[in-house]
């Protein structure tokens, strides 16, 4: 079976292709990913309009390079992935057409995924994948949390983010450092040169007793010692880079391990953009190792959003049958989609 996937649910356009074949892993064939970085730096942030009418330009060229890679055509595909939600409603809208749009006219079903689902099982893509039951810890844009997940669809939320993520953690931090859009990957290139010992940033919630994240009060700590540094900061912006980084990591570090014993669990799994970040794999793999625990990572290159997480991920749920794809084509989004309203739905085959 093949499955495309098209994921558009903020500023990356991505498609991908994946092969199944029975019950055994899904395969990637090919992706392609389109980001909207360079577009959206003059403004600092993203803009959704202007996010959404990229898309629209994106999608077609990449669905087009992506099938030309695996050397199949589109009367080959089985069945249309896409996005459905969270995300930029109008965002969303484009991948959502485009894929139903598709489906309707090749005759071919249809599949809306949820897309923090993607980054929780793009791990199995890597080169690496690991097996159930495992800790997952998910930080991904606005969403930090931890979960015990026990196979497809089967997952207990263990904690989450009361207020700001992790990653909107980095983003702000940086802004205020005034480093340019999107700033965690520059607050983390910067934090190389710099003390993480130089400030003393709080760890919110380290010591809570519980598995939920704050970081709020962190992005606060940050812009108060940039304002008494003054004109002083640019001398000091590596070490306060390299502070907030070790704040942000100890807390996912320590939370995770917690999780770790609070299960009795020996696999991890961390998936979403902040993954990728150097300090925080370099010492969860020191951790784990110490305490016999696998870690396991997406690769690098699909740590951000991209359609192969959603191929992916259409492609295990119509495998364990938590999921059927459907012929009807109309569809909507979900820019707020609860991950807990998917665990709640998941004894039950879902269509799109």
């Amino acid at each position: 079976m093949l499955l495309l996937g098209i994921e558009s649910s903020c500023d990356e356009t991505g498609v991908a292709l994946v092969e199944t074949h029975g019950s055994a892993l899904p395969q990637l064939r090919s992706h392609a990913l389109h980001s909207q970085i360079a577009m959206h730096q003059a403004y600092g942030g993203v803009v959704p309009e202007l996010a959404s009418r990229d898309h629209i330009r994106r999608v077609l060229p990449l669905t087009e390079a992506v099938m030309a890679e695996a050397g199949r055509s589109l009367a080959e595909i089985d069945v249309v992935a896409y996005t459905r939600g969270p995300g930029l409603a109008g965002a969303l809208l484009v991948g959502a057409g485009v894929a139903c749009a598709l489906g309707a006219a090749l005759g071919k079903p249809v599949l809306g995924v949820h897309h923090l689902e993607g980054h929780l099982l793009s791990p199995f893509l890597s080169a690496d994948p690991p097996e159930f039951p495992f800790v997952a810890l998910l930080v991904s844009g606005g969403h930090t949390q931890l979960m015990r997940v026990d196979g497809v669809g089967r997952y207990e939320l263990l904690g989450e983010t009361i207020d700001d993520a992790a990653g909107e953690a980095f983003d702000k931090s940086a802004k205020l450092m005034g480093l340019p859009y999107p700033g965690g990957p520059w607050l983390a290139k910067l934090a190389e040169a710099g003390n993480p010992a130089a400030f003393k940033l709080p760890r919110p919630l380290l010591h809570s007793g519980d598995l939920d994240f704050s970081f709020a009060g962190l992005k606060t700590a940050v812009l108060t010692q940039a304002k008494k540094l003054g004109a002083e900061l640019e001398a000091n912006k590596a070490d306060l880079a390299a502070s907030t980084q070790a704040a942000i990591v100890e807390v996912l570090l320590k939370k995770s391990l917690a999780a770790l014993g609070q299960t009795g669990l020996k696999r991890l799994v961390v998936a979403g953009g902040v993954g990728a970040n150097r300090s925080l794999r370099e010492q969860l793999n020191a951790a784990c190792a110490k305490r016999g625990v696998r870690v396991h990572y997406p690769e690098l290159h699909l740590c951000t959003d991209n359609g192969a997480m959603i191929a992916m991920a259409a492609a295990m749920r119509l495998q364990s049958g938590l999921a059927e794809a459907s012929e009807r084509y109309a569809f909507d989004v979900k820019p707020r989609w609860p991950m807990a309203s998917l665990m709640a739905s998941s004894a039950a085959p879902v269509a799109a």
